[in-house]
């Protein structure tokens, strides 16, 4: 055979191009090897969990043994000595326990070897709160702040044997204690103390005030030099290239010299040698990535998150190494002077994103017990109704890692609070002090997530100043107020968004949520909004799709929890409406009033519990499933919507859309539809019904928009289609219906059915009723119900011959609907999967709609 030589020389430089390359991917996996495998020999830092240790927990009428020491109502509840705090109302039985001090204590041996480091500490990642710390009889600690970590040099007090001592003070002993001083008269208590307000109760929450190592504890042994942080700082960000400054903080015990390894996702790209000096020693090294993979909200692409390590290597050893990980993207709030008033909406690589998620508030009033698989539970529930934001509310916590690690993963925008709610605070020199601690350890914890894109002052402090009275509910002098009011500024418009700038400069901070309160008209033309006009004003559903701010950050109804979360708290004897059990698990005082009311004027108010529950989230899912609807069709003048709230803290009748158990509501299902990238709605005008597409998605599409007018008895009066372009991110009216094609017929008996389609796929359905649920005039349904086995669990088939209005699948077993409390047309093969490990058959599948509650 012959080869045209020109060719053959052309091949080999390709193949020999071809050999290096592999020959070099090669040694760069052997060069990570080896570097890892140092990392896995390093012995020159030591780690001791102290919670790992046997610790007892006395106070001066109770005295336990081996316990964990991260909370003392989950400590006596492991031991018997209290019920379980969520069941009936012990709650009120159990207020004993926060009004007490209370003492953790553990005997401990550590190896001789530890002793020998160099540094030797004692580190509190969480107190909480008021905390005095003695090892081997030494007081070392007096702690104040359950937001803080905190540090102690134990070198010359440890030993081998060793006995630690962890001493709370009651939160209320501190309060009464501040309040005697006189200086600063707050208008709640929980704002003397460094505490998560919502321990002390909330129109959601019960109250216990606990106690303990709430976050890890252990002794940190160490040689030589220590990384403390790893910032990957964003300088630049787009489609082309990405540059990164790497900034690191190293502290050093003496003069010593070394180099920094720069890994960017286990590759090595770049080294720096170094002299340190005693002290902390501040580096930076550079990055520069070409065409890099974006980081994306949910739903506009791919959250790309890329790994950072640096490795500190000393006298032929790895001395340390530190990984985080951040994703590239640019985020940025716009605030545009237009013609309504300002913008405000957040622009993420360019791309203006309508925020849709809700308000999230920690998930358990004992945080220690909450693990990983809780919070993977409520991130994945979010992300599967099709949420991009949420708000983590500032009178709860800053809240762990895994949180924001998820956001990260899932594409989860994480409007971030600093811990302030509702409340006035103190502004003497050492509370400000403290906070200003609290401040820089958490942005600083914080500032590599690339999903917290917006840090907030505090949750409703400056328009309870100036719209809730308490000038004159708590007598203040003119003095008083002053005083109070130049405190609020040195905190939020001062202190806060320097420390922002100093730590996460490329962070946006908000002073207050909302900026103006909702009863002035100025709220709705600029900045956020919380309206509770419906709700706390008692004002109509309809109210919703009148008042739209810029972006919508608070708004919500209440609903009860799913039946098998009521008989989780209660006894048979205590489920009934009006019961002193549930009213317990009710903490707003108006709650079943306003629920009540509600109810009255747009459903049938059933006697019975079941059926009670059963509409009250029926009528939770329409207000809120309104709000979300129109705020969407404001697009862009309303670029927000996160109603409150998520989730629950405890199992209670609340403002969430799935409960304390992550059991879903009425409304969740609703969200997940109303937040769909592409939604199909509708409003009335005086003389039409228009039908409007909502998009969410980066590009344009076609699509056919069907609409029929449908009676009760699943006969078709009247339809329509038309072929549609859907604008990539808008929202527009694609069709508009004269009220007169409703001349002639009943609007109790009829409603309009529309759908938008692609090739036959339904991409969004919605159904339109004239009247309110409590005049349908409904006919009696047959419901088919069929069951397959599935790889998760089942596929559930369900058809009817009649129109069904709010149907509900329920079953005693544990598990998940895919879809549940949706109405169903005649004809349509309606299939949810039921996510569950248990056995089966279709007799154990209940059905309830609208129907049957009449």
């Amino acid at each position: 055979m012959f080869f045209n030589f020109n060719f053959s020389v052309a091949g080999l430089g390709i193949v020999i191009r071809f050999f290096l390359l592999l020959l070099k991917t090669f040694f760069m996996r052997i060069k990570i090897l080896f570097f890892v495998m140092l990392i896995g020999l390093q012995v020159s830092a030591q780690q001791i969990n102290l919670k790992s240790f046997q610790w007892n927990l006395s106070s001066d009428s109770v005295s336990v043994n081996n316990v964990d020491p991260s909370d003392v109502y989950l400590a006596l509840l492991s031991k018997g000595v209290i019920d379980k705090p969520f069941f009936r109302d012990n709650e009120k039985k159990l207020q004993w326990v926060s009004k007490k001090e209370w003492t953790f204590e553990t005997n401990f041996t550590i190896d001789k070897s530890v002793l020998n480091h160099d540094k030797v500490e004692l580190v509190f990642e969480g107190l909480d709160t008021y905390a005095s710390v003695y090892l081997n009889g030494a007081k070392i600690l007096v702690a104040d702040n359950m937001f803080r970590s905190w540090i102690v040099d134990v070198k010359g007090v440890l030993k081998e044997r060793n006995h630690i001592k962890v001493v709370f003070d009651s939160p209320f002993k501190v309060i009464e204690s501040a309040k005697k001083a006189g200086v600063w008269k707050l208008p709640y208590d929980y704002g003397y103390v460094r505490k998560a307000p919502y321990h002390f109760g909330w129109d959601w929450g019960p109250t216990f005030v606990t106690c303990g190592i709430w976050r890890p504890v252990y002794i940190r042994a160490w040689n030589n030099a220590k990384l403390k942080d790893v910032y990957a700082e964003q300088k630049f960000v787009d489609k082309k290239k990405a540059e990164v400054s790497i900034n690191i903080a190293m502290e050093a015990v003496k003069k010593q010299k070394g180099a920094f390894l720069l890994f960017r996702d286990d590759e090595l790209i770049k080294k720096r040698k170094v002299n340190l000096q005693p002290g902390e020693n501040r580096f930076q090294m550079d990055d520069r990535v070409t065409h890099p993979k974006l980081w994306w909200p949910n739903g506009l692409g791919e959250p790309h998150l890329y790994r950072y390590k640096v490795l500190f290597n000393s006298g032929g050893k790895i001395v340390d190494s530190m990984e985080v990980q951040t994703g590239f993207r640019t985020v940025e709030v716009v605030q545009q002077p237009d013609s309504i008033g300002k913008s405000f909406y957040f622009k993420v690589n360019g791309i203006p994103v309508f925020a849709k998620g809700a308000n999230y508030i920690p998930p358990d009033n004992f945080l220690p017990r909450v693990g990983n698989k809780k919070y993977m539970q409520i991130i994945t529930d979010a992300k599967k109704a099709n949420m991009n934001m949420l708000r983590v509310w500032g009178g709860g916590t800053y809240e762990k890692d895994i949180f924001y690690k998820l956001c990260d993963e899932n594409g989860i925008m994480v409007w971030q609070d600093f811990m302030f709610a509702c409340n006035m605070n103190p502004g003497d020199t050492a509370f400000m002090a403290n906070v200003k601690q609290e401040a820089i350890e958490n942005v600083t914890r914080l500032r590599n997530h690339p999903s917290v894109v917006l840090w907030c002052g505090n949750n409703e402090v400056d328009e309870a100043w100036h719209n809730w009275g308490w000038q004159k509910s708590n007598h203040y002098s003119d003095e008083d107020s002053i005083r109070l009011w130049h405190a609020y500024t040195s905190l939020f418009e001062e202190m806060l968004p320097e420390v922002v700038k100093q730590y996460a400069p490329q962070t946006f901070y908000w002073p207050s949520s909302p900026s103006i309160g909702w009863g002035h008209k100025e709220a709705f033309q600029s900045g956020d909004v919380h309206y509770w006009e419906v709700w706390w004003g008692k004002a109509p559903f309809v109210n919703y799709e009148k008042k739209i701010g810029r972006f919508m950050s608070e708004y919500g109804f209440q609903g009860m929890p799913d039946m098998k979360t009521i008989d989780a708290f209660t006894l048979p004897e205590d489920r009934f409406l009006g019961s002193i059990i549930l009213d317990a698990h009710q903490k707003h005082p108006f709650g079943w009033e306003a629920i009540g009311e509600y109810m009255k004027r747009n459903y049938p108010v059933p006697a019975n519990l079941e059926d009670y529950d059963y509409v009250s989230q029926l009528l939770q899912a329409e207000g809120i499933g309104m709000a979300i609807e129109a705020h969407r069709r404001a697009k862009p003048r309303c670029m927000g919507t996160l109603y409150w709230q998520l989730n629950d803290c405890w199992p209670v009748v609340s403002w969430s859309s799935f409960d304390y158990y992550g059991r879903w509501k009425a409304l969740h299902y609703t969200v997940k539809k109303a937040y769909a990238p592409l939604m199909v709605s509708f409003d009335k005008t005086v003389d039409t019904f228009r039908l409007w597409v909502v998009s969410d998605e980066p590009a344009s599409r076609n699509a056919v928009l069907k609409w029929s007018l449908m009676n009760f008895r699943g006969i078709l009066l009247k339809s329509g289609s038309s072929k549609v372009l859907i604008e990539r991110n808008s929202a527009t009216v694609v069709a508009a219906l004269n009220k007169n094609i409703l001349t002639g017929y009943d609007t109790a008996s009829v409603f309009i059915h529309a759908e938008l389609l692609s090739d036959d796929s339904l991409l969004a359905d919605k159904n339109y009723y004239f009247v309110a649920p409590k005049e349908f005039k409904l006919i009696k349904p047959d419901i088919s119900v069929m069951l397959k086995k599935a790889k998760y669990g089942y596929l559930i088939t369900v058809t009817t011959n009649k129109p069904v209005v709010g149907l509900m699948l329920s079953v005693n077993a544990e598990g998940f609907f895919s879809d549940n409390y949706f109405d169903l047309l005649p004809g349509e093969n309606k299939q949810v999967v039921f996510e569950t490990n248990e056995i089966l058959n279709a007799n154990d599948i209940r059905v309830k709609t609208l129907f049957d509650v009449r």
